[in-house]
């Protein structure tokens, strides 16, 4: 094997070790103080790996607001046929997981327009319609048999 050889496989795996590190290092919470990311290009190979991964971690780490839960969940609740409360009106981003649970003391189906997803209610059963919200507007949630319209999901850019 020749020297570029070697230096290649060296380079390779001193790549793989910057790699692991960052992927490694993704949960940690400390921030490391800030380092200037032009001395990279200009170093040794050995010497930015630790700063390159140093560099870049913090900036995907950094919320610029507070995280949001992982999934937005609407609740309604149905009693005698009727919402509790009113029609049940919610709001969420485009690309966010929603799960929408309804309980009922009745047997219906759940039905979300738009995304045309239903599912079975009744008392004891309650519907759970999980779903990614990848269209955006306004859709009805609807008690099928019944023609009840039940709530408002509005799912905004």
């Amino acid at each position: 094997m020749g020297v570029v050889q070697r230096l290649a496989l060296g380079a390779v795996g001193i790549a793989a070790l910057v790699i692991l590190f960052v992927a490694l290092r993704q949960g940690d919470e400390e921030t490391p103080p800030p380092v200037a990311t032009t001395g990279i290009s200009s170093t040794t190979r050995s010497a930015p790996t630790t700063t390159a991964a140093v560099t870049t971690e913090p900036t995907r780490t950094k919320p610029s607001a507070p995280p949001r839960p992982k999934v937005a969940q609407v609740r309604i609740t149905l009693s005698d046929g009727q919402v509790a409360g009113g029609l049940k009106r919610a709001s969420v981003r485009k690309s966010r997981n929603v799960t929408l649970i309804v309980t009922s003391d009745i047997a219906d189906e759940v039905h979300l327009h738009g995304y045309d997803i239903s599912r079975d209610v009744g008392p004891g059963r309650p519907a759970r319609i999980a779903f990614r919200a990848r269209l955006t507007g306004r859709f009805e949630i609807e008690l099928e048999d019944r023609g009840l319209q039940i709530g408002e999901l509005e799912v905004r850019p």
